[in-house]
């Protein structure tokens, strides 16, 4: 095979990867965009000049806004799943692994700011995330119930907790505690919300050994 063969070949494969590298790219400033401004805020335009290309730059990766957000979504759920699922390879506890994406996600404000923020706008039913995150929580609800009904099989429930409420409830913890914890970063760090640890202080009043 010549020189010029194994360059031409090579060729494609550059191109996918450097595509691939501004695809991640965009995807980046598209979350501290949306978490900045909201879905309805963001513009492509804004969002294309931050990664140093033009509008139908943009628009060849994501040919609608609509597009992107999708996309951001997806990446964001790729990269928690991930996570969970090591996690539950390595032994732990469906519960203890979120408490670990919990700890996480204070690494990543933007991340959770554009989850908190589109989560609200999304309650409309014409935001075109509105089923994503109707599907993401009745999902999320229903494994928690499982996992909770579960424990309760082998004695791992504390008296009178109810599994279908209990799992609401952690949800609508997690939530909230994302929105108090962006609030409280304008505080000294002493003063700051720790969502692990009130999420693990609420599950050792629901759990019998919570992180086991």
């Amino acid at each position: 095979m010549s020189d010029t063969t194994i360059e031409d070949e090579a060729a494609p494969r550059r191109g996918y990867a450097k595509g691939r590298a501004k695809r991640e790219e965009i995807l980046q400033a598209a979350i501290v965009a949306f978490g900045e401004v909201g879905y309805h805020g963001a513009s492509l335009r804004e969002i294309a000049a931050r990664v140093g290309i033009s509008h139908p730059g943009l628009l060849h990766h994501f040919p609608t806004k609509a597009a992107l957000l999708e996309a951001v979504l997806e990446h964001r759920d790729a990269v928690d799943f991930a996570d969970i699922d090591t996690d539950l390879a390595q032994g732990r506890s469906l519960f203890e692994a979120i408490v670990r994406l919990v700890e996480r996600n204070a690494l990543r404000r933007p991340v959770v700011e554009v989850f908190a923020g589109l989560a609200a706008e999304a309650t409309s039913v014409d935001h075109p995330a509105h089923e994503y995150f109707a599907v993401r929580y009745r999902d999320a609800v229903s494994r928690m119930r499982g996992e909770l009904e579960r424990l309760g099989d082998v004695g791992r429930l504390r008296d009178g907790v109810d599994p279908a409420v209990a799992a609401r409830t952690v949800v609508a913890l997690m939530d909230g505690l994302q929105i108090q914890w962006l609030y409280s970063l304008e505080r000294p760090r002493a003063e700051r919300v720790d969502m692990a640890a009130d999420l693990r202080a609420y599950l050792d009043l629901i759990l019998v050994d919570a992180a086991g």
